[in-house]
C-alpha cells in the first residue's frame, strides 16, 4: 500500500475537488491521506488534523516558517517522518518548494531542484524541466536537470534511452544566452544522450524525450503553451457551433476532437514532479480538477513504485556529483 499524504486545502477549488480527487485514486493500493482542519468532510478516507493553511498570496518562505501546522507543511512533515511515501499539493508553489526544502532536503550532491512537466507531444510524451523551481539557474544546474529529467523518462514514460536537448533560440550550438552556451558545452561533454539545442515551437511536436532549460524560461514556456492550447480548442469548438453546416461537420469530428482534447488537456498527468529531493514530491495545478487530482496521486504513486528517488540519488551519486563544477570555489 503505497501512502500519499495530500493537502486538502491546497488550490482554487480546496477542498471539495481535493477530497473527490483523493477519493477517487484510492485503491488497493494506492492510500491518501488528507491533512487538513478538523471536521473536514473527507468522504470516509483517513483525515491527519491541522489547525493552519497557507494563501495562495502569502510570501512562500515566510509562510512555511510561520504555519507549521498548516495542512501543506504537515503533509510534507509526514513524509520526512516515514509516516507517507509522498506529498501533493495544488496550493502555493513557491510554499511547496519552500516546505520541501525544510523537511524533506536535497539529495546529496543536488543544487537546486526542478519541477519536471509532461508535455502531451504529438510523438510521444516528453518532459520539460525546469518549470519553475529554480528561476535564476546556472550551467551545472541544467546538467544535472538533464540527469534528473533522463531518469524520469525512464521510470516514468518508459524510454529505454532518452534523448535530451536543450532549449534555445537556435538549434546551431552557438546560438543562445551565455546560460545555455555553457550549459550545451556540460551536456555535450556528459554522458547523457544528449542531441543539442531545440526551440520552443517543436515542443508540442515532440522536440525530444527530455528538454532542459531554467526554471524561468520554462515556467513562461509551460504557460504560453497551456494558453495556447486552451484557447485553441475554444475558438474551434465556437467555430463548430456557429453554424448548422459547422454543427453537423463537428458531429463527425466529435470522436476525434474528445481523444486530442484529453490527450493536450493538462488534467491527464495532473500534477509534476519536484526532482532533487530525498523524498517524493508532487505539484498539482492550483487550479486542478477532482480528474487532474486523482491522476496527480496516481503519478505519485508510481513514482514510488518505481523509485524515482532512489534511481536519481544513484545516478547522481556515479556521474554527476564528481564531474559538475562545485557550487562554490573550494579553498586550498
Amino acid at each position: 500500500m503505497i501512502r500519499v499524504a495530500v493537502d486538502a486545502l491546497g488550490g482554487d477549488r480546496a477542498p471539495g475537488e481535493i477530497v473527490a480527487g483523493a477519493r477517487d485514486a484510492a485503491s488497493d493500493s494506492i492510500q491518501p491521506i488528507l491533512f487538513g482542519p478538523r471536521g473536514l468532510d473527507t468522504s470516509g478516507l483517513e483525515l491527519v488534523e491541522t489547525t493552519q493553511e497557507i494563501e495562495m498570496d502569502e510570501k512562500p518562505a515566510d509562510a512555511v516558517r510561520a504555519k507549521p501546522d498548516s495542512s501543506l507543511v504537515a503533509a510534507c512533515r509526514a513524509v520526512a517522518e516515514g509516516r507517507a511515501d509522498a506529498v501533493l499539493s495544488a496550493g502555493n508553489t513557491g510554499a511547496m518548494l519552500a516546505a520541501s526544502l525544510l523537511e524533506l532536503r536535497r539529495l546529496r550532491g543536488v543544487y537546486r531542484p526542478a519541477i519536471a512537466i509532461p508535455l502531451p507531444a504529438r510523438r510521444g510524451p516528453s518532459v520539460l524541466l525546469d518549470a519553475g523551481a529554480t528561476a535564476d539557474a546556472r550551467p551545472e544546474h541544467l546538467l544535472q536537470f538533464g540527469h534528473m529529467g533522463a531518469v524520469f523518462a525512464q521510470e516514468i514514460l518508459q524510454i529505454p534511452n532518452p534523448e535530451v536537448r536543450l532549449l534555445s533560440i537556435g538549434e546551431e550550438p552557438e546560438k543562445g544566452n551565455q546560460l545555455t552556451l555553457e550549459a550545451h558545452a556540460l551536456l555535450a561533454a556528459g554522458d547523457l544522450n544528449f542531441a543539442g539545442n531545440v526551440e520552443s515551437r517543436e515542443l508540442l511536436n515532440g522536440a525530444a524525450d527530455v528538454v532542459v532549460t531554467d526554471g524561468f524560461t520554462g515556467n513562461v514556456c509551460l504557460k504560453l503553451m497551456e494558453g495556447t492550447v486552451k484557447t485553441l480548442l475554444e475558438a474551434l469548438r465556437d467555430e463548430i457551433t456557429t453554424t448548422r453546416r459547422g454543427k453537423f461537420g463537428g458531429l463527425l469530428i466529435r470522436p476525434a476532437a474528445r481523444e486530442l482534447r484529453r490527450r493536450l488537456d493538462p488534467d491527464t498527468y495532473g500534477g509534476a514532479y519536484l526532482l532533487g529531493l530525498r523524498r517524493l514530491a508532487v505539484i498539482a495545478h492550483g487550479n486542478s480538477s477532482r480528474r487532474a487530482i486523482a491522476n496527480a496521486i496516481r503519478i505519485a504513486a508510481r513514482g514510488v513504485e518505481h523509485d524515482v528517488v532512489g534511481r536519481l540519488a544513484q545516478r547522481l551519486s556515479e556521474r554527476v556529483v564528481e564531474s559538475a563544477r562545485p557550487e562554490t570555489p573550494t579553498r586550498p
